[in-house]
């Protein structure tokens, strides 16, 4: 590890902890996988709605009732991943696995046809979305674990985080289309026919890209040797609680999960009513209109945020993770009050203006938080003596996937309560409009504020990160060098039987 004299002076990555490119680009394909899924499903989803006429609620549902039962299963999997012994190492058949099954559910997901009844529609999509959501998480987790402990580097761990959410907006600069191209009367002829057309490509995509972290990336923790435990189904599961136990009482790590569990998710959650808003308030109900704005907007958010990833990291190299994380969020609240002025019915494009605002909102907040994460790993390698990534990587996500299950039914019930309906068309109240303004906009500002408020306790400083990896190695060498003289130790007492 180099350094320069003093905490305070220049840090200089060891080339040793330097991720090289192709790894980087391999496992940020990677995270592009991640992303576009999400994309496409919350592009996708709307069909179920608009064009096989499904009960806002029972929408919300059906997106609610797999995040529960995939949150569910992402500490089993973390736990599993660290304690698997291959080959191949311990997260690269997990991906590989994850993506090749999880591509093909996808595609299956939205192999939906006119014609049916309400409940064919909800039982079909609500299964195979729960068998979708627990194999791409056998991808997604131990993809997460990999990006932990590929370097241990404190500004290394951010370039990867930043490397790996700069490709990630691919994904949201096309879906924000799909809507458009879905509606699009000369490719598809429907929007159900669109979204069928279009699950088939991303799935593809999720299983090629899917697979290449498990070919290309490196694990630096991949030949630790098996763990001593004890046989049973019972001791399984109480391993599992008592490493899930552990992890929540991880202060620092418990903070990152909140303020993670409140932006995220007040993101999610307000944003099921973007689109609603700008097709019925800005455009009065033309969604032609409205698809090709929202289709700028996502766009325009998405070249905005790479160069918002770009200057975190960078930001983050000279000032510290933590001042960095509260700049960002500090200016996507200012993003999210100029929405209100961009929702122009007379000025439809002034919602431009709060792109670069708002960009810092997600961006900043899935480059910081996963390398601060690495960083919080160490530290429980420091107190517990084993690492851990994979549990980590799973209840982080459980966390946040209950809030997603949470954000997806109360998205559906909100919508309903503003008074929106979809049978007045254009004609939609302007208590509705209100309302459906109020959350799209207050919602976020909310949750941002509440965990500027916890991220400013969070006390794994540079210099605190710096001494707790120089423990860590330490330790190591001294249990490998222990391991080493008990072994040698083991040979002579042979060698004096054996004469």
């Amino acid at each position: 590890m180099e350094q320069s004299k003093g905490q305070s002076g220049h840090h200089i990555t060891a080339r040793a902890d330097r991720i090289p490119i192709f790894q980087k680009i391999a496992y940020s394909i990677g995270g592009l996988v991640n992303q576009f899924q999400a994309a496409a499903i919350g592009s996708l989803v709307i069909v179920l709605n608009l064009g096989l006429g499904m009960n806002p609620a029972l929408v919300g549902l059906i997106g609610a009732i797999p995040r529960l039962i995939d949150a569910f299963s992402d500490p089993l999997i973390g736990h599993s991943s660290d304690n698997t012994r291959t080959r191949w190492g311990r997260r690269k058949p997990w991906i590989f696995f994850g993506a090749l099954s999880s591509g093909i559910l996808f595609a299956l997901m939205f192999n939906l046809h006119k014609g049916q009844v309400e409940s064919f529609y909800f039982w079909y999509f609500l299964i195979i979305q729960c068998f979708f959501v627990v194999s791409f998480a056998c991808y997604s987790i131990p993809w997460i674990a990999l990006g932990y402990e590929m370097t241990p580097d404190y500004h290394e761990r951010t370039r990867l985080q930043g490397f790996s959410n700069f490709f990630a907006q691919i994904a949201w600069l096309v879906a924000p289309w799909f809507f458009k191209i879905m509606n699009n009367k000369t490719m598809f002829t429907d929007i159900v026919h669109g979204a069928r057309s279009i699950a088939i490509m991303v799935g593809v995509f999720i299983v090629v890209g899917g697979i290449l972290p498990a070919i290309f990336s490196k694990e630096l923790f991949a030949n630790l040797p098996r763990a001593k435990r004890e046989k049973g189904y019972w001791n399984v599961i109480k391993n599992l609680l008592s490493n899930c136990a552990t992890s929540l009482k991880c202060l620092p790590f418990v903070k990152l999960i909140a303020v993670t569990f409140l932006i995220f998710n007040g993101f999610m959650l307000a944003s099921a009513f973007t689109l609603y808003v700008i097709v019925y308030y800005v455009y009065g109900g033309d969604w032609g209109k409205g698809g090709t704005l929202l289709g700028w907007f996502g766009t325009a958010s998405s070249v905005c945020t790479l160069i918002a990833i770009s200057l975190t990291t960078w930001v983050s190299t000279k000032i510290g993770k933590r001042k960095t994380f509260l700049i960002a969020m500090c200016l996507a609240i200012v993003g999210y009050a100029l929405k209100w002025i961009g929702y122009n019915p007379q000025h439809p494009y002034l919602l431009m203006i709060a792109v670069p605002f708002l960009a810092f909102h997600l961006g900043a907040l899935f480059t910081m938080v996963p390398s601060m994460v690495a960083d919080v790993c160490d530290l429980d390698e420091l107190c517990c003596g084993t690492r851990r990534e994979g549990m980590f990587s799973g209840i982080y996500w459980w966390i946040q996937k209950l809030g997603q299950a949470g954000a997806s039914i109360l998205s559906g019930i909100l919508l309903n309560v503003t008074g929106f309906n979809i049978a007045l068309g254009a004609s939609q109240t302007p208590q509705a409009l209100l309302y459906m303004r109020l959350c799209d906009i207050g919602i976020p500002i909310v949750t941002s504020i509440i965990a500027i408020f916890i991220i400013m306790t969070f006390d794994i400083s540079e210099a605190k990160a710096y001494d707790i990896r120089a423990q860590v190695e330490r330790r190591r060498t001294e249990r490998r060098n222990e391991e080493i003289r008990v072994e040698e130790e083991r040979r002579k007492g042979e060698r004096r039987e054996g004469q």
